[in-house]
């Protein structure tokens, strides 16, 4: 079975979750608060690709593993940023605010990157990417739930926050069942690079995290929106990464997705540590 057939609803249904949250006038905050903003999307947008192409070179990987780590670091947000957000006192609504941003920026961004990747590491071995196919399915998975979400939280707000508790509860169970899944299908590929794709995985959530703190302290923010930053830039949305590398309709490989799929582990294991530490010294 495809796991383009488990991803895709659940993405949906994250990104729709990720609407109930929002209302229009948050965007506002672009303007209210550009300089957070704008180190932020920095970090998401620019950085991590260009680190994901770097450790990918340097790693000397494969096009499929080449590719699927560029594809990780170019899907920023997802929100259980928000979530851990709060949990490390950061400025939940900022963050917020940037995972809305970055999932509609990155409609763009996307296609643009990763176009030039496939053309640069993945036509001599056949691998194509067909722009269009992304750019529908990116419109129908990200942008239409979330903008469905924002209309139900308008209409009906208590009742926005009542599916919100709920569905919050069932995101993570959801994506660890997809992991499982992939991980049953392709066990044998993932523990043949497990080694390298790991220690690449680790190495880009550090260095997106360490540069997303230059870039915070450049950028002259302190205290919640320092640690929100750090979050944002850190943390990639695994779900639309596999939704991509494995739709039938974009690149149909499993073996593209195995960098998202050891990223959303991996992610966990590094950033709750942080949290644990901010948590701390907030006491």
């Amino acid at each position: 079975m495809n796991t383009i057939y488990i991803v895709v609803p659940i993405l949906t249904v994250l990104m729709f979750d990720l609407g109930l949250t929002l209302r229009f006038s948050d965007f506002g905050r672009v303007v209210r608060q550009p300089r957070a903003m704008l180190v932020a999307l920095t970090g998401q947008i620019v950085l991590l690709p260009l680190i994901a192409l770097g450790l990918a070179w340097g790693f000397g990987f494969p096009p499929p593993l080449a590719i699927g780590l560029v594809l990780i670091a170019c899907c920023p947000g997802g929100s259980s940023s928000n979530i851990f957000s709060k949990l490390a006192g950061g400025d939940v609504a900022l963050s917020v605010t940037l995972t809305a941003a970055s999932s509609l920026i990155t409609l763009i961004t996307i296609p643009l990157i990763m176009s030039w990747a496939t053309s640069w590491m993945g036509e001599s071995v056949g691998i194509h990417l067909p722009v269009g196919n992304l750019l529908k399915q990116n419109l129908l998975l990200m942008l239409l739930p979330v903008l469905v979400g924002i209309g139900v939280n308008y209409a009906w707000p208590r009742a926005a926050q009542t599916i919100d508790r709920g569905l919050s509860k069932i995101a993570f169970p959801a994506l660890m069942l997809l992991i499982t899944v992939f991980f049953i299908q392709n066990y044998r590929t993932i523990f043949d690079n497990i080694g390298r794709v790991g220690l690449a995985v680790v190495m880009l959530i550090g260095l997106a995290m360490a540069c997303a703190a230059l870039l915070s302290r450049w950028g002259r923010l302190k205290g919640q929106q320092h640690r929100t930053v750090i979050i944002e830039v850190g943390m990639q949305n695994a779900a639309q990464a596999i939704a991509v590398a494995t739709s039938p309709f974009i690149f149909n490989s499993q073996e593209i997705a195995i960098p998202a799929v050891l990223y959303s582990l991996i992610m966990n294991l590094v950033l709750l540590p942080y949290v644990a530490i901010v948590r701390k010294r907030a006491v």
